[in-house]
């Protein structure tokens, strides 16, 4: 398999070889019996080694192509001055020079092509044959073949520029994959900041509740642990619905979706791997955590209420729920206030805290709620420009903070 392999590589190299074995034998061959009365004598074995010199060149054509035209272009001359037949060796040299047409500039392709119809009209005086006739074919053969030549060279470039503009392509298509995948990358780590950011700090917090007052207040108790199960329940719904669009195998979606942990396939994804994303309807079930969790949530609606693009209601979802989770985090149990303002051509929503400190403040990061890493004010300025918004984001005049994020509502939701 080696040497087949070898051979296919090397296809051009014996390929040229075949040709000129192939010219040599058949000038020799025809060369035996020249025309009769055309005055010319059969070839011996000056004539043979001659026609050897003229064709065996070839089979390095493609690497000194001058050199072989030169070399045969002599020896055919030299072949027709000895008086031998001109029509058995004229293929050598006009493949000749079809090769340096088609792999050397113009100039010295026209060289060669004035230097075979030098030959040929030398080969019609030696025959004795009209100068009309000669001139006219020492002018059209050798032309049609270096036009030829010079064909099959642009040509070439062609193929070579169409492959590389495909390999171009290609490497675009693979640039526009990797970018594709890293955007998507990034996406997913967002979401699944939000979604374990907010949900785990609400269950540490509520666990840290529970076991305060498991023994003094055993109601508050169990609603705190209630509210751990239905966070989690719902975190937990969210979480398997981000990992069955990490699934690489087109089939797992049909029967993985029953292989997943119990606990990753609860009442909340119904089901279905494919629940839809969180939007503002469900902004008031996440209050309905954050004030079990101690902080106290005011919801407002400012105009007329419509349906957005889910993109843009995802937004304005995650936005509130990093919001409420820091102050969660940092200022509770500072009041929050929401409010969510349709304009008519843009989305406002406002997450504020007044920060106060009443007594019942407790330090900044309690035992129970891990710091945070610092990425949840830059999900989301990323969110607000990807969805071509804007987000503002910093301390109140008089106290708390404020988080004010607008985005554009020109496009619908798709059906709506």
């Amino acid at each position: 398999m080696r040497w087949i392999k070898r051979l296919i590589e090397r296809r051009d190299v014996w390929l040229d070889a075949v040709i000129a074995v192939a010219f040599t034998v058949v000038a020799v061959l025809l060369g035996r019996e020249p025309e009769r009365g055309s005055g010319w004598q059969a070839q011996d074995g000056l004539g043979v080694a001659l026609t050897c010199l003229v064709n065996a060149p070839l089979a390095v054509r493609r690497r000194v192509p001058l050199t072989v035209f030169l070399t045969s272009a002599a020896a055919w001359a030299l072949f027709i001055g000895l008086d031998y037949w001109p029509v058995v060796n004229s293929m050598g040299p006009f493949f000749a020079l079809y090769t340096v047409a088609a792999l050397r500039p113009l100039c010295p392709a026209l060289a060669c092509t004035v230097l075979v119809g030098v030959v040929w009209v030398f080969a019609g005086w030696r025959a004795g044959q009209a100068t009309p006739a000669v001139i006219a074919q020492a002018a059209v053969f050798p032309a049609v073949g270096c036009r030829a030549g010079i064909a099959a060279r642009i040509s070439a470039r062609r193929a070579d520029r169409l492959a590389e503009l495909t390999e171009q392509l290609r490497r675009e298509q693979r640039d526009r994959m990797r970018r594709a995948v890293a955007e998507e990358q990034r996406r997913i780590a967002r979401e699944l900041h939000d979604v374990v950011a907010h949900h785990m700090s609400v269950i540490n917090v509520q666990g840290g509740l529970a076991r305060y007052v498991f023994d003094s207040e055993p109601e508050t108790a169990r609603t705190a642990l209630r509210t751990i199960s239905e966070t989690s329940q719902e975190g937990l719904g969210e979480l398997r619905r981000m990992l069955t669009l990490l699934r690489t195998g087109p089939d797992d979606g049909a029967d993985g979706a029953g292989t997943e942990p119990d606990g990753l396939g609860g009442a909340e994804a119904g089901g279905t791997p494919y629940a839809p994303m969180p939007g503002l309807s469900r902004i008031e079930d996440m209050a309905g955590r954050v004030r079990a969790a101690g902080v106290p949530v005011t919801l407002r609606t400012e105009g007329t209420p419509r349906p957005l693009a889910p993109g843009v209601e995802l937004c304005a979802y995650r936005v509130v729920q990093e919001a409420l989770t820091n102050v969660i985090k940092h200022a509770r149990p500072a009041d929050a206030t929401v409010v969510v303002a349709y304009g008519a051509r843009e989305l406002t929503v406002t997450v504020t805290d007044d920060g106060r400190d009443d007594g019942r403040r407790e330090r900044s990061h309690p035992a129970n709620v891990p710091p945070s890493s610092g990425h949840g004010l830059i999900g989301m300025r990323e969110r607000a420009r990807l969805y071509g918004g804007t987000l503002d984001v910093g301390p109140r005049a008089d106290g708390g903070f404020r988080v004010c994020l607008t985005l554009p509502t020109a496009v619908r939701a798709a059906g709506k």
